[in-house]
């Protein structure tokens, strides 16, 4: 048994509601699968660029029930409609549900818990099967706290919902575990933002998995910034089903934390369902990012498009694995992946995987990764008009970078996610 291990187990011998709602059995359940199978290995495919042999000498301690003290300033770019969590805690002073429609419930869930509808409560029984699906058990197995949207058919939401997750020091290393869902059933539409922010020096674990159900012809465009302290441990997951013509428009930005994982998995069960999502890679001084994308079509006629962009400076190492699965009858099928990634120091790695599987008919679909510097040519031409070496790089960058965007129409939103991808890389260049 690992120091990992054995903190999380004695976490679960504590958790005053695990047996809410019903689920003491399958978070048991979990938790015994985690402990049968151990942590995963450099060996296990999912897990080849990213070993978890240093986070498996580590223990986390339980979060106190107590939200931890951080400045307000962090919050003030960010408006209500918000829930705000601390260390994995809700923090009921810094939240605010002013402004949400008719039609639409947000609440935490440890308050689904605590009034024990099993209903409401039944993603939270979802079993993982894999083996090296560890940090999904273990979310399964420990999460008490999250949040829980949901959205009537036909209800369309103006004002973006924001889920903030702060990390803030502590007298020691704490873990929490996260579970969310999102919710939008027939007709619905809505924009989610999640901030994962640092608020000062910190080595915690924070363990997350969203769960996003999309209604026939509901949409939903979701921007997600992790912008951790560079201490921390990002470990997050997204698991998404698309019914027939719903659409999911998506950006996420990796911009901090030590070790940063997300998954992010997506079926499009219905026909002419369709995913937009791209996203940033950026890695700088000994940063760890691991990226890991499923896209499965199982209805006809469905789309994704997949624009992904990495950068990698000082000895940071980042990983992409881009998976396309294209199953038998999903006939008229467009899917399209392209991950290019820049190395900006002699030091640097990345790793690009991109995969396609098609089990069908009559598809066009197409997928292609490079790595490499930035164009000599476009930098000549720059310097040649007078541009110092320093500032056409840093265009060229940006530029690189910023055409992500473009998946989100809001025109505020989007000028937001700019502004904080732009600090982002003037660190960069300035480290």
């Amino acid at each position: 048994m690992t120091a990992l291990l054995d903190s999380f187990r004695d976490a679960f011998e504590t958790l005053p509601v695990r047996d809410a709602a019903g689920l003491g059995e399958s978070r048991r359940a979990a938790l015994d699968a985690v402990l049968r199978d151990g942590v995963p290995h450099a060996r296990v495919e999912a897990w080849k660029y990213t070993p978890l042999r240093a986070l498996e000498r580590r223990a986390f301690a339980v979060t106190d029930e107590t939200t931890a003290d951080f400045d307000d300033a962090l919050l003030d770019a960010i408006p209500a409609p918000r829930l705000v969590f601390v260390n994995g805690r809700l923090d009921a002073a810094h939240s605010d549900a002013a402004g949400l429609p008719p039609g639409v419930s947000l609440r935490p869930l440890s308050q689904v818990l605590f009034e024990g509808d099993a209903r409401d409560a039944n993603f939270l029984a979802r079993r993982f099967e894999r083996g090296d699906e560890i940090f999904a058990r273990l979310n399964a197995a420990l999460a008490v706290e999250g949040t829980v949207l949901r959205v009537d058919a036909g209800v369309s939401v103006a004002s973006p919902v924001h889920l903030v997750f702060v990390g803030a020091p502590s007298d020691t290393d704490r873990a929490w575990h996260l579970r969310h869902l999102i919710e939008l059933r027939e007709g619905a539409s809505l924009t989610v933002v999640e901030h994962h922010l640092g608020a000062g020096a910190h080595r915690h674990l924070g363990n997350g998995l969203l769960h996003v159900h999309l209604g026939p012809q509901a949409r939903l465009a979701h921007a997600r910034v992790q912008d951790e302290d560079a201490g921390a441990t990002a470990i997050l997951r997204t698991d998404a089903v698309l019914a027939r013509e719903a659409r999911y428009e998506r950006i996420d930005l990796e911009l901090g934390a030590a070790l940063s994982r997300h998954e992010l998995n997506i079926a499009l069960h219905g026909e002419r369902a369709a995913v937009q999502a791209n996203g940033v890679l950026l890695a700088a001084g000994r940063r760890h990012l691991d990226t890991r994308l499923g896209i499965d079509h199982v209805g006809r006629d469905s789309r994704c498009e997949l624009t992904w962009r990495g950068l990698g400076a000082g000895r940071s190492k980042a990983a992409f694995h881009g998976g396309i699965l294209i199953r038998e009858g999903a006939d008229g099928v467009e899917a399209a992946l392209s991950n290019k990634n820049l190395l900006l120091g002699e030091n640097a790695e990345i790793d690009s995987q991109p995969v396609l599987e098609i089990h069908a008919d009559e598809v066009q679909a197409a997928h292609g990764a490079t790595v490499g510097q930035l164009d000599p040519t476009a930098l000549f031409y720059l310097r040649s008009r007078g541009v110092p070496a320093a500032q056409a790089r840093a265009l060229l960058t940006r530029a690189f970078c910023l055409e992500t965007l473009s998946v989100i129409e809001d025109a505020a939103l989007r000028d937001a996610l700019a502004e904080r991808l732009e600090a982002a890389l003037a660190k960069l260049e300035t480290a």
